[in-house]
């Protein structure tokens, strides 16, 4: 995905690296919703593995939005609670692929027979369409996720994930349409704001993507969740895309500081600060990577820029 030339000079190392479009990094997010769509605060989100005894637990922000990073992959368990409600939704894991989650915690118990079956039937399709997306399927969840919308036009979650799987077919008319569309339901959604910048960056539109990303950033900061180092970083991505590596190496720089197991971030600066002619910033951003992830995906790199970066 990313190149890079090393050259001695006079005794010296250059280096320069070529940029090349980046991926934000995976993470578990989702929303917790009541029975009339509002977002839940202060749910418990806990995520557990089928195969081991790793767990995570982490709240809901006041969007009911939650997030967590750097768990290996795997089969889990995701379930959200609140008072006296529950739900639980299974996800499959794996580096390189965010997963994306959405709860509603309603009693059933309220429902007529004919609603709760309605419900139900709703749910069922909702749960076929994100494990077509997860299975790769895509065709047949943008089909589902359309039938969705078509019986419940208020459902921005659905039109997020349509945005997700358009963009995976790379027809990015239809993605935008998705994404707006879950940005006019759902004003503080970052992620949708997120899914329109990386529309955007695709295309090459970086000015427009700047724009969306900041606007992620700026809602996710606003939340108090855990999203905002993810923001922060996504628009460094989009600067760096645009060849702004200045602009870039201070949103990875936020990011990290937000959050210091961000490994991607800490790589991301050190090849920022290379392109900016920085070799000690570098090095010290290259190390941060090692320690957050030493055996990441991006190591042996790393551990090659550092042998061969003058010290």
């Amino acid at each position: 995905m990313r190149t890079y030339l090393i050259r001695g000079v006079l005794g010296l190392l250059v280096v320069l690296a070529v940029s090349a479009p980046v991926a934000a990094q995976s993470v578990v997010r989702g929303k917790v919703l009541d029975s009339q769509g509002k977002p839940v605060e202060g749910a418990t989100v806990s995520i557990e593995a089928t195969e081991s005894n790793r767990k995570a637990q982490v709240k809901t922000n006041r969007n009911g939005e939650f997030m967590q990073i750097g768990l290996p992959s795997g089969r889990y368990n995701v379930t959200a609670t609140k008072d006296n409600l529950k739900q639980v939704l299974p996800a499959t894991i794996s580096q390189g692929m965010p997963v994306e989650l959405a709860f509603q915690l309603s009693p059933a118990s309220g429902l007529t027979p004919e609603q709760a079956k309605a419900q139900a039937e709703t749910q069922a399709m909702a749960q076929q369409a994100i494990e077509a997306m997860r299975a790769g399927r895509d065709d047949e969840a943008i089909q589902k996720f359309n039938e969705i919308v078509a019986k419940i036009p208020t459902c921005s979650d659905c039109y997020y994930n349509l945005g997700v799987a358009y963009s995976k077919k790379q027809q990015f008319t239809e993605a935008e349409a998705s994404f707006v569309k879950a940005t006019e339901l759902a004003p503080n959604n970052a992620d949708a704001y997120t899914g329109l910048a990386n529309v955007y960056n695709a295309q090459k539109k970086f000015d427009l993507a700047q724009q969306a990303s900041g606007k992620a950033a700026e809602l996710a900061g606003a939340g108090g969740g855990g999203g905002s180092a993810e923001a922060l970083y996504n628009q460094g991505v989009i600067l760096w895309n645009a060849g702004k590596f200045a602009d870039a190496k201070e949103q990875f720089e936020k990011a990290v500081q937000a959050d210091p197991k961000m490994s991607m971030a800490f790589y991301q600066l050190g090849m920022a600060n290379l392109n900016l002619g920085q070799v000690p910033a570098a090095r010290q951003a290259f190390e941060g990577y090692l320690k957050a992830d030493p055996s990441g995906p991006k190591a042996a790199e790393v551990q090659t820029f550092l042998k061969q970066l003058p010290q």
